[in-house]
C-alpha cells in the first residue's frame, strides 16, 4: 500500500504570520479554529482539512513536509507557490 497522509493546513501570505499562528497553536489554541480564522485557502472553512492524499497530489514542498512529519505534528512554516503553510499531520497510513 502506498503511504498516505491525512492532513490539515493553514495558508497565509507571510512567514511571520505563519510563525505567529504556530506559536498560538503551541500555546493551546486549536488548529482548526486558527484555520477558520486565518487561512486564505477554501479548506479553511473546514478547519483546514485536506483529507487523505498520497505522493504526487500536492506541490513538492508541501508533500515533503507532510510525509516527513509524525502523526500529531504541526510543521512549518513551509513556503510554496501559494504562500506559507502550517501543516497538521492528523494521521498516516
Amino acid at each position: 500500500m502506498t503511504k498516505q497522509v491525512n492532513a490539515a493546513h493553514i495558508l497565509v501570505d507571510t512567514e511571520k504570520k505563519a510563525s505567529e499562528i504556530k506559536e498560538r497553536i503551541y500555546g493551546g489554541e486549536k488548529f482548526a479554529d486558527m484555520a477558520k480564522k486565518y487561512s486564505s485557502c477554501p479548506s479553511g472553512r473546514k478547519g483546514g482539512d485536506l483529507g487523505w492524499f498520497g505522493r504526487g497530489q500536492m506541490v513538492p514542498e508541501f508533500e515533503k513536509a507532510a510525509f516527513s512529519a509524525d502523526k500529531g505534528a504541526v510543521v512549518g512554516p513551509v513556503r510554496t507557490e501559494f504562500g506559507w503553510h502550517l501543516i497538521l499531520v492528523k494521521d498516516l497510513k
